[in-house]
């Protein structure tokens, strides 16, 4: 498994860019880029687990590791989510769990430097490498233009 490294600086305070990132509607808006109509369910609390949803029932179920309020998120992701089920014990599923994403949010001047760290599997590397920088460019536009 590798790990993909992204970074962006927002030209936006700290605390509004980790709202923006993290809570509804915004949350909706960016991660569109990933999938058109994606939601989360659950909390963004330490411990807690969390399932990030497509509109057809498919997704991952995951954990958060720490949360550090506009500092930092680490999310474990633990099993995929087909059809509204969850899968966190099959042979496909244990070839690549546990895979962490993890948001670090660092004061810099004029704005917030976010780093995306990203563990990424199989096929997915590409399509991750060319994404992520997308979502993190309309992350930026919704933090820029709320702020």
């Amino acid at each position: 498994m590798n790990t993909l490294h992204f970074d962006i600086l927002i030209h936006a305070p700290r605390e509004h860019v980790w709202r923006t990132m993290l809570f509804s509607p915004t949350y909706e808006r960016w991660t569109a880029i990933f999938c058109e109509g994606s939601s989360y369910e659950g909390s963004w609390d330490a411990g807690s687990t969390i399932r990030f949803c497509a509109p057809n029932g498919d997704g991952m179920v995951s954990v958060i590791d720490a949360h550090r309020p506009a500092e930092f998120v680490s999310i474990r992701h633990i099993g995929m989510i087909h059809n509204g089920v969850e899968d966190t014990t099959s042979e496909a599923v244990r070839a690549w769990t546990p895979c962490f994403e993890n948001y670090t949010f660092s004061d810099e001047a004029g704005g917030t430097r976010v780093r995306v760290d990203v563990d990424v599997f199989g096929t997915y590397e590409d399509w991750m490498a060319q994404t992520w920088p997308n979502a993190l460019q309309s992350l930026k536009t919704l933090c820029e233009t709320t702020a």
